[in-house]
């Protein structure tokens, strides 16, 4: 029996409820979706699709959201089929991080076992 590992993010509800960024939640919706389709083997996979996504190391993938108004940095477990939201901010406020800064912060991620 297969199962397959899905994140239902608050976080990103969390983000686009806020008056400052509701313009985000249509594209932070779409990428959600996008991430639940697939099943990335590697961070070759990723920048297929989607060539402005910039893989930085230790799994951490920055995707541009907004047409880079934001940006969402994500760690991935390529094994366990997970995604962690690592930042999500405007690129004024990734500007003024630290890699340090969103290496530590932490976000609550469900995980939905469901079996195939």
């Amino acid at each position: 029996m297969l199962s397959k590992r899905y994140w239902i993010c608050k976080t990103l509800r969390d983000f686009y409820e806020q008056p400052n960024y509701a313009d985000s939640k249509s594209a932070l919706e779409s990428w959600h979706y996008e991430v639940l389709k697939r099943e990335w083997n590697n961070p070759n996979e990723i920048k297929a699709q989607y060539k402005s996504a910039s893989v930085v190391g230790d799994n951490k993938v920055i995707f541009n959201i907004c047409g880079n108004k934001y940006r969402l940095i994500v760690k991935i477990n390529y094994i366990s089929k997970i995604v962690f939201i690592k930042f999500i901010g405007t690129h004024k406020q990734y500007d003024k991080t630290s890699e340090s800064d969103f290496v530590q912060q932490k976000v609550s991620v469900k995980i939905k076992v469901e079996d195939l």
